[in-house]
């Protein structure tokens, strides 16, 4: 089979396919992995009863059966969702949106394959323009959505230590270029694979240099604020027509629905929704269906702080625990990202004597499903960049007594494998 460049590009190896054939192999296979690889989020009572009582709602109601199932939305999306949701964002932040502001997309994966294409590539003057990544590691699902090669400039963070075995990534500003080649500047808020939340002031400091150069601010809010809110440290809600804000539904509890939500300017809108019915016809209903009546009443938000993000801080403060527990306080090999968000731990292995790919395919063995983290590095130029090779992303969303048993497996397998190195090289 012959593919154009296109085709070739995309049936590569990547990342974020690795990952899914992984997760998707191992749970069709039925083998008791433990599955600390993906993003998918915990089963919440509290959310799934609501699903349940807007489904039982609407299955009553033919008219809204017919709208969920019976006919096609706008290539915008669904207009009542959009109009609730513009109502809501103005009520509560007084951000001056309308519902031309607004624009929804099978998921938020889709969502930046679009807005990556439409800034970045080749703009048919003999210019070429990246999307700059100010703060890396960044999202795995990044690294390979652009139709051309060489999408990306990533900046190597600052890091500075927190705690015996913590640390955290920090936007290196004197690092950081906007130049006639960027197209635009994205950073996730907070930040999949680490947890970090990058604080009001360095958003503030991006969103000026987007203004200096006429570039939009793309922020991936997936796990952020408004909704779904996963953020264990205060960060403000902040929109103007510089940004370009990315929500979605899926860390609420909504993930199969795939609902990516695009908040910026009306010229963006327009350009978004011509390229969604070209790629999809149309957005799916579900999701925007189940969520209107939270958005409507404001429930969405309150949801989000007042049952997610506790659920997933208590997570996260149990996961640290284990694994502190299992490494050892002595131990001088391992530190973790500060957990500010989302529902990732972050594992820095110094000086570990094989790659994170390597650790990755031997806990794999060991039944415990994690991703490497030399794939959250796309458009960094530094490949000699040891750290790259010494993380893991961990998720903690699943069931507490799964997770402590695959974190005290890592920490075992972590310590076997300096163990092993000592045993080689014994200290005189």
């Amino acid at each position: 089979m012959k593919l154009s460049a296109f085709g070739q590009k995309f049936t590569a190896e990547a990342g974020i396919t690795s990952l899914m054939d992984d997760l998707g192999n191992a749970l069709a296979s039925g083998d008791d992995m433990i599955m600390m690889g993906g993003g998918n989020p915990g089963h919440i009572p509290e959310v799934q009863a609501r699903v349940k009582e807007i489904l039982s709602d609407i299955a009553a109601t033919p008219a809204d059966l017919r709208r969920l199932v019976g006919i096609y939305d706008p290539p915008q999306g669904e207009k009542q969702f959009i109009a609730s949701l513009v109502e809501l964002l103005n009520r509560e932040y007084g951000w001056g949106l309308t519902p031309a502001n607004v624009a929804l997309t099978n998921g938020s994966q889709a969502a930046f394959f679009m807005l990556f294409n439409m800034f970045g590539g080749d703009y048919g003057d003999g210019h070429r323009k990246h999307i700059l990544l100010p703060l890396a590691p960044e999202y795995i699902g990044y690294a390979d959505a652009g139709i051309e090669q060489g999408l990306f400039r990533a900046v190597q963070p600052e890091i500075s230590f927190t705690d015996a075995h913590e640390f955290k990534y920090r936007v290196d500003f004197d690092a950081v270029e906007v130049t006639g080649e960027t197209g635009a500047i994205c950073v996730s808020r907070p930040t999949n694979p680490t947890g970090n939340v990058i604080t009001d002031d360095e958003l503030a400091r991006l969103e000026h240099l987007a203004r200096q150069h006429d570039v939009p601010l793309i922020v991936d809010g997936a796990y952020g604020t408004p909704f779904p809110n996963l953020l264990f440290v205060d960060a403000t809600p902040t929109w103007n027509e510089q940004i370009i804000l990315c929500l979605s539904l899926s860390k609420l509890g909504l993930p199969a629905a795939r609902t990516g939500i695009v908040i910026a300017a009306e010229p963006v809108i327009k350009a978004l929704s011509g390229i969604n019915a070209i790629m999809n016809l149309a957005t799916g209903s579900f999701g925007a269906m189940i969520a209107e009546p939270l958005v409507r009443s404001g429930e969405i938000l309150s949801l989000s702080r007042d049952v997610v993000c506790p659920f997933y801080r208590s997570k996260m403060e149990k996961a640290v625990a284990v694994f502190r527990e299992a490494m050892g306080e002595d131990s001088c090999h391992w530190y973790v990202h500060k957990p500010e968000g989302a529902m990732f731990l972050w594992f820095w292995f110094p000086d570990l004597p094989i790659t994170s790919l390597e650790l990755y395919q031997r806990l794999k063995a060991r039944g415990v499903l994690v991703v490497s983290g030399h794939y959250f590095f796309p458009g960094l130029a530094d490949d000699d960049w040891q750290h790259r090779h010494e993380c893991l992303r961990v998720t903690y969303s699943q069931d507490d007594e799964r997770v402590a048993e695959g974190l005290r497996i890592i920490a075992d397998e972590v310590k076997a494998v300096w163990a092993a190195v000592s045993a080689e090289f014994p200290r005189r």
